[in-house]
């Protein structure tokens, strides 16, 4: 099975996950700048495409492209993964999955989340400003929950709290024999 890994990254935790989740595949590798600038042809021999980028305000950064090509993709196997700040194990994750794509989407597209953390020092100017400000504001709430209280004080400075380990449902969906074209039962 040919795979092919497409990913955008600011501070390094995606470009990390893409790597591990390349290696694992034996699959190549491709930053979504250089994939934006390949005709349509170059993704025709691959069985199985997925695309990482980050989590920002709810989102996956920069996903458009790929779900816009993914319409033509349908007869490959299609995921998207989004690397975040929050532990996979996070109630808010299961939500921002559940509308990471429509309805439609998810007949042919399945998303995962894998946990990263924070890089403050690798976050451009307009990021790490928007993060400093939403950490401030959620320290200033007067009736934050503890789990706010918490979450602020961990988003203060950066962490890492990446683990190879949550590229193994990515791979075993990828892998997946079969196709999502038509069987034809004789």
């Amino acid at each position: 099975m040919k795979t092919l890994i497409i990913y955008t990254s600011q501070t390094g935790f995606t470009k990390r996950y893409a790597e591990w989740l390349s290696e694992r595949m034996s699959g190549d590798l491709l930053e979504l700048k250089a994939a934006q600038k390949k005709s349509a042809d170059y993704f025709d021999d691959y069985d199985a495409i997925c695309y990482g980028g980050w989590a920002m305000a709810g989102s996956l950064v920069k996903a458009k492209w790929f779900l816009e090509k993914a319409t033509n993709w349908k007869n490959k196997r299609l995921a998207m993964f989004c690397v975040g700040g929050s532990p996979n194990d996070n109630p808010d994750v299961d939500v921002f999955l559940q509308n990471a794509v429509t309805e439609e989407q998810k007949k042919y597209i399945k998303v995962f989340y894998c946990q990263g953390g924070f890089n403050y020092e690798k976050m451009k100017a307009p990021s790490r400003i928007a993060m400093k400000m939403f950490v401030s504001a959620l320290k200033n709430k007067k009736d934050a929950t503890e789990k706010e209280k918490i979450m602020a004080e961990k988003m203060a400075s950066s962490y890492d709290i990446s683990d190879i380990k949550f590229i193994e449902p990515i791979a075993e969906y990828l892998a997946e024999k079969g196709n999502r074209k038509a069987v034809h039962i004789v």
